[in-house]
């Protein structure tokens, strides 16, 4: 039998050195993370003695603990959760509304309208130009300024038509002859088959939004509104023995600016790896069909 065939010396070759390739690409890039992990969870004399590497060293929750029992830590990242998850079920909801119509291609008009919304994908008016608009609507220092600006992403939203594009038209050709409203037809039909392209674009604007720390930085001023990324921008940066003020006097043996610091990064990336496990089945399929089709 034809599986039962060796494959060519030169093909297993080539399989191993492509497998040994990414085994390597994958741990250079794993190498990073891990050693901000440990560092997060090693006492202050061992990260200053330089002995932290890839694995912890003389494991503590200390950092950990401090960073979340912070107030502002607390408040920016309820600020964060609330921002994604209000601008993600907001994009995901305009972005699909939007491509349907534009998934067909006998509406009146349709190419045009689709132009233009490749050419805000390609063009736009750039970082002033957005800073103006946004303070002359009133949004400064305003959540809003962070979730209305980003409701349609361009490229997620071509993901989404091409995926109704590829469903067959006998599904809507059917419910129009049982007398379904071609909103009915949405909500039935259309979006419970829909499941991988939504997880898809979620991921990609729950990422979007809960990365996002350059728009706060411009529209926002009021410390009380800063989310999660630029709080962690601004511990990064300003974190000095100055953080360590409010600790027990236990725990200044433990706590370091440095541990502080790589922390506050692994307690801010937790949430979204979360996301991941949950979506991955869906994440290939949306991807590739949506990306393929039409």
């Amino acid at each position: 039998m034809d599986h039962w065939i060796r494959k060519p010396i030169s093909e297993m070759i080539y399989t191993t050195i492509a497998y040994l390739a990414l085994i390597v690409s994958g741990m250079l890039c794993l190498f990073p993370f891990l050693n901000v992990l440990s560092k997060s969870l090693s006492p202050n004399w061992a990260i200053i003695s330089g002995k932290v590497g890839l694995l912890p060293v003389d494991m503590t929750f200390e950092n950990v603990r401090f960073v979340v029992q912070d107030h502002l830590f607390q408040n920016a990242f309820l600020i964060s959760v609330f921002v994604t998850v209000a601008g993600t079920l907001g994009a995901v909801v305009l972005t699909a509304v939007s491509a349907y119509p534009l998934s067909k291609k006998n509406l009146p008009g349709i190419k045009f309208v689709l132009l233009l919304y490749i050419f805000t994908m390609l063009f736009n008016g750039g970082m002033i130009p957005n800073y103006l608009l946004i303070k002359n609507l009133g949004l400064m220092d305003n959540l809003s300024s962070l979730i209305l600006p980003a409701l349609i992403n361009v490229f997620n939203l071509l993901l989404m038509k091409n995926y109704y594009e590829s469903l067959p038209e006998s599904l809507e050709e059917s419910a129009k002859l049982d007398g379904a409203s071609n909103l009915l037809i949405v909500l039935r039909i259309i979006i419970p088959i829909s499941a991988p392209v939504f997880a898809t674009i979620s991921l990609f604007y729950a990422v979007a939004f809960w990365s996002d720390w350059f728009h706060p930085m411009l529209y926002l001023n009021d410390p009380a509104l800063k989310p999660l990324q630029l709080y962690l921008r601004d511990i990064i940066i300003q974190a000095s023995d100055e953080n360590l003020l409010n600790a027990d006097i236990d725990s200044l043996l433990n706590l370091s600016p440095e541990g502080i610091r790589n922390a506050t990064i692994i307690v801010s990336t937790i949430p979204i790896l979360l996301v991941y496990p949950m979506l991955q089945k869906y994440f290939i399929k949306g991807i590739l069909i949506g990306s393929v089709k039409g």
